[in-house]
């Protein structure tokens, strides 16, 4: 965690690395935004957040790639009814090939699967650091955005994911609990991390004015107790019925109710993001991955 912290500070200073390895990044110059959605507890629908993002990026021309990184409990292939018979465990044991684990999401989106042996990715070798990197050589050319479905809570696993990326969206419910969770995640990547710039999204509010009301809470929190912490409102998904049933249908509910309020409320938080962008100078795929892998 020290290590990917530090690489962070770093930013674009000079990093000593061999020839091998600077050949490989070198090809990798196309800016990619990379974003973490987490949140302080579960059940907050965080992950289904993530995939009817994906679908509102993808709508708008945007080329996305969901990296599903709940190491214990990942779950994006059951939301969307996949059953992909491989994940990024096959990839570190040699089995496959970074883009043979690949799947097809809705619409152009493509999807990293995950699974509980995924945890090995913090503890590679130097050598097997590498080989990873060239695996991802050329991957990164066909996406603008990669949207990081970390878990809950604030294991190391999630704070090394949100360190990893450059921008942190973190999702809230109106429950108490909610947003408790939600500052205790801020809080320790504030305090031990120095990250001071976060985006809040409401989740399941009953409508735009609570939404904001919610927000407004864990601001006040923040402000006073966490000086100089910047939270950005990004916006909120109204409680929809439509959303349940797309759950059941194991389909997005943009792909399945367009017109529902929450959908149309994921365009307008897919359009807000588009509208603002990001320092890329930290924000590229290879300092993503030259963080996450400690290289």
């Amino acid at each position: 965690m020290d290590q990917a912290v530090g690489l962070r500070k770093k930013g674009n200073s000079e990093v000593k690395v061999d020839s091998a390895f600077s050949t490989v990044m070198s090809s990798l110059q196309k800016p990619v935004r990379v974003m973490a959605v987490g949140s302080g507890k579960g059940g907050v629908g965080k992950s289904n957040v993530v995939i009817n993002l994906a679908v509102a990026l993808d709508r708008m021309g945007v080329r996305t790639l969901i990296m599903d990184a709940d190491l214990g409990l990942a779950n994006i292939d059951v939301l969307l009814g996949l059953t992909p018979m491989y994940n990024l465990s096959h990839v570190l044991n040699g089995q496959k090939r970074l883009d043979e684990v690949l799947v097809d999401g809705p619409g152009n989106i493509k999807i990293m699967p995950a699974s509980s042996g995924v945890q090995e990715l913090t503890r590679l070798t130097a050598d097997q650091k590498l080989q990873f990197l060239e695996l991802l050589d050329g991957l990164e050319t066909d996406i603008d955005v990669l949207l990081i479905d970390t878990g809950a809570g604030i294991s190391d696993a999630v704070l090394y994911f949100n360190l990893a990326a450059h921008e942190r969206i973190v999702v809230v419910t109106p429950e108490p609990t909610s947003l408790t969770d939600a500052y205790a995640l801020i809080k320790v990547l504030y305090s031990r991390h120095g990250e001071r710039h976060f985006r809040i999204l409401v989740n399941m509010a009953a409508n735009q004015a609570m939404g904001k009301s919610i927000f407004a809470k864990l601001s006040k929190v923040a402000d006073h107790f966490l000086d100089g912490l910047s939270l950005d409102y990004l916006g909120t998904i109204p409680l929809d019925t439509c959303v349940t049933k797309s759950v059941l249908k194991q389909k997005p509910v943009m792909q399945v109710f367009p017109e529902a309020p929450a959908s149309k409320a994921f365009m307008q938080i897919a359009e807000t993001i588009c509208r603002t962008r990001p320092n890329v100078n930290q924000g590229t795929i290879q300092f993503f991955w030259k963080r996450l892998l400690n290289v």
